[in-house]
């Protein structure tokens, strides 16, 4: 059970969601039986939520992934719009980019191939919003780079970031070798939570959820 939101609320929560479309849900099945991590059903939620409020032109997503939360993103920017998500494994590229092709978005989304700690400061767009679902010890490295390329008004958006609960629980209490991605999440999180220029709400949803307001440029 999940040491962050009891499995009765989750399992009760996606009973009453409406149904999906055919393409995302044999998409979903298909990771969920081969153990590739896609967002869980309440951060689709939030993420469908957010963008229907801030209707973003520009979307950044670092951790493409097999393109599931790329595709249902893709439904809430405008005609001029686009996505660009970056992804590094050879394996999940093939399978993004035939998600995508399904999906018919080729024109709306740009798949980057590749390390986001080389793309990222080779990027000059700013986006509206930024989706964070990658390596959980790079986000610290990414984050920088997110700042840079976020516009004033922007929104950053980090999956994943309480890791099961274990993020909160003292170091000493984690096995070793998960003690540096336990540091640099809690270093990671104490910067969003106290830059100046953000405004930040850790949500205890799923396997924890962070959305950080950019303030000004």
């Amino acid at each position: 059970m999940s040491e962050i939101t009891y499995e009765y609320i989750r399992e009760y929560l996606m009973a009453i969601e409406p149904d999906e479309n055919s393409l995302l849900n044999n998409i979903r099945e298909d990771a969920i039986k081969k153990n590739v991590p896609i967002i869980k059903s309440e951060v689709k939620n939030l993420l469908r939520c957010m963008l229907a409020v801030k209707k973003p032109k520009m979307i950044l997503e670092i951790g493409t992934a097999v393109a599931y939360s790329t595709i249902i993103m893709s439904d809430f920017i405008d005609e001029s719009g686009k996505i660009i998500t970056i992804e590094r494994s050879n394996e999940m590229i093939e399978k993004a980019k035939k998600n995508i092709k399904l999906a018919n978005k080729e024109d709306k989304i740009t798949l980057l191939e590749g390390d986001a700690s080389k793309i990222l400061p080779s990027l000059t767009e700013s986006f509206d919003v930024i989706f964070m679902d990658a390596a959980k010890g790079q986000y610290l490295t990414f984050y920088p780079e997110c700042l840079r390329l976020l516009k004033k008004d922007g929104l950053l958006i980090s999956d994943n970031v309480l890791q099961n609960g274990m993020v909160a629980k003292s170091r000493f209490s984690i096995p070793r070798r998960q003690r540096t991605i336990h540091n640099r999440m809690r270093q990671y999180l104490w910067e969003l939570n106290h830059n100046p220029n953000l405004q930040t709400s850790i949500l205890p949803i799923a396997d924890g959820v962070t959305l950080s307001y950019k303030k000004c440029d």
